[in-house]
């Protein structure tokens, strides 16, 4: 049988190491939206993928049969969700976040995020984006609309706290009825 999951939430709740850890149980390809949706440049993160060649590189990345995808979709990219059999919904509360994303930044980019680094513009700019995701005011990705996102859903949603360790939140994820129903 083939499994699908859709896997979301702010930026540090580990929603691209639970896709990674969940493909890796289930045996299926993992795609992460993260991947798809900024070009390789050098710096990273600066120019957007346009729509269309990003749909095609999560495509690519997910292959045919089962597949697990982390990130966010919403508002560009439900229609490549429509066959999940599950949505998780990972929570974390903002400081634990920001300081995951400021953890991974300094051991991915060191020094290119300092002052005077080709990257700490761009630094700057995740870390008071990735703060705002509470406010309800924000105009970004914000909790309040992907929460009304997510109740609008057909597909069953497993909300879940981020902060348990990875094999405890693969073990939450598979014992959901929606993936022991598909899991052989």
């Amino acid at each position: 049988m083939t499994r699908r999951i859709y896997i979301t939430g702010a930026a540090g709740t580990g929603v691209s190491s639970l896709g990674r850890a969940l493909a890796q149980r289930l045996h299926v390809s993992h795609a992460d939206v993260d991947d798809s949706y900024w070009c390789e440049d050098e710096p990273p993160f600066v120019t957007r993928r346009p729509k269309p060649a990003r749909r095609s590189c999560l495509l690519d990345q997910r292959g045919t049969g089962g597949w697990v995808m982390s990130g966010c979709l919403e508002g560009w990219g439900e229609d490549l969700i429509e066959e999940a059999d599950l949505f998780v919904f990972l929570m974390v509360p903002t400081p634990i976040r920001i300081d995951r994303l400021l953890r991974r930044e300094r051991h991915d980019y060191g020094r290119r995020i300092l002052p005077g680094g080709d990257m700490h513009r761009s630094h700057e700019r995740l870390i008071s984006w990735a703060a705002r995701y509470d406010d309800p005011d924000f105009a970004g990705r914000n909790m309040y609309r992907q929460e009304a996102w997510l109740d609008r859903q057909t597909t069953p949603v497993l909300r879940m706290g981020g902060t348990l360790p990875l094999l405890r939140l693969v073990d939450q994820v598979m014992a959901h009825k929606a993936i022991r129903r598909t899991y052989a």
